[in-house]
């Protein structure tokens, strides 16, 4: 299991690697893939999609392609009616098949555009930012590094559970390791940053404090996601990603750690 993990590590850095770096229809084809993914995970953990795509999911994954489509084109002023536009498609659905739908599922569906399709699509909205091909990063020291450094603490320093009831093995002391490794990552890549790239709109102690707050967010997205698996009654969201699970379990940190990154790259320009 640890080599499966370790090899499906590396093949999902090399893949973000690449198509961060060329950025453009392959970034946004790869986010939109994994988003559609992501959101058929949720819709049949949580029991609204239970024998392939049905109406009401289907308009939610039609919603979703068109914000990311908003956003592949700059269309800033759009991105709010899109999202609204797609709430207003899901309440047609409810409306003219009930009882077919619960409104339990009719929230749901249109969570999971929220949470996953607008969430991860921050990560193409960082990359263009001016400075984003460097600022993007921040986002994975926040969600895998922090996921890193908190297992390697907890390991060595954990007493103290911080959510039994969600994650039994997370611990306070593996928490305050997460953060305090997220920040020190942010500032050393940082200096290499200025150091190597000569990246001038770089400053060390933004980026420090940055990884701090993100390693926080990242921390109440994956514990987030636990908990709607527990809700549910299921280990893992699907099995896409071997010794991983599915894109959910993988990219629930993520998920939460880059709009918080997009917002405070915003706050600190």
């Amino acid at each position: 299991m640890f080599w499966t993990r370790l090899v499906s590590g590396i093949v999902l850095l090399a893949v973000a690697i690449v198509t961060i770096v060329l950025n453009g229809p392959l970034l946004f084809a790869v986010l939109l893939f994994i988003s559609l993914v992501g959101m058929f995970e949720l819709y049949r953990a949580t029991g609204i999609q239970k024998n392939g795509v049905n109406l009401l999911t289907a308009v939610s994954f039609a919603a979703a392609a068109a914000f990311y489509i908003m956003v592949f084109l700059g269309l800033k002023d759009l991105y709010l009616p899109v999202l609204i536009a797609g709430l207003i498609a899901d309440l047609f659905v409810y409306v003219f098949t009930y009882p077919r739908y619960h409104a339990d599922e009719v929230m749901t569906a249109f969570f999971g555009i929220a949470y996953v399709a607008v969430c991860l699509s921050s990560i193409f909205q960082i990359r263009n930012l001016p400075g984003g091909e460097f600022t993007v990063w921040l986002v994975f020291l926040c969600s895998w590094g922090s996921d890193t450094f908190a297992y390697c603490a907890g390991r060595l320093f954990g007493r103290h559970k911080m959510a039994p009831e969600l994650s039994p093995k997370k611990t306070v002391e593996g928490a305050v390791g997460g953060v305090l490794g997220s920040a020190a990552a942010g500032m050393i890549y940082a200096a290499c940053m200025i150091h190597f790239m000569h990246a001038e709109n770089v400053r060390i102690p933004v980026y420090g404090l940055i990884c701090v707050c993100g390693a926080l967010i990242s921390m109440v997205g994956d514990l987030a996601a636990s908990a709607i698996k527990r809700n549910h009654d299921i280990k893992d969201y699907g099995r896409l990603i071997p010794g991983h699970g599915g894109i959910l379990d993988r990219f629930d940190s993520v998920i939460a750690a880059a709009p918080g990154i997009l917002l405070l790259a915003l706050i600190f320009g």
